[in-house]
């Protein structure tokens, strides 16, 4: 059974950092891309960042490109995403996917998510 545990997250004042952690087991980690996602109130689930399995590929949505850090530990199973430069529209439920058949931006190519955790950027 695959599972994505997820620590992390919470309240941070604007200009603050935050770093998420996804564990995971039940599955092959270094062959697995991971992506993050977020949600924010009354919008649909976006792409943030994404790595590809040996970690060598990154891609980022245009809105965190500079500001937001993912990779991953193929030793600890354990993907990462470090926020700095947090900014109030950065509010949102952060979610971690993992993938063992593709890589990048599409929601549709992670099968398996993570719980939720809320991100709270105060102004």
């Amino acid at each position: 059974q695959v599972q994505l545990v997820k620590s992390g997250g919470g309240l941070v004042q604007a200009g603050g950092s935050l770093r998420l952690s996804c564990a995971t087991s039940g599955l092959t980690f270094s062959n697995a891309a991971m992506g993050w996602f977020r949600q924010a109130q009354g919008k649909e689930r976006e792409f943030v960042a994404a790595i590809s399995g040996s970690g060598t590929f990154k891609d980022y949505a245009d809105y965190v490109k500079g500001r937001f850090t993912i990779s991953k530990d193929n030793a600890q199973n354990t993907v990462f995403l470090q926020m700095n430069s947090l900014k109030p529209e950065d509010t949102a439920v952060y979610y971690c996917a993992a993938s063992l058949t593709s890589f990048g931006p599409r929601r549709s190519g992670y099968r398996y998510w993570g719980q939720g955790t809320q991100v709270t950027v105060s102004s």
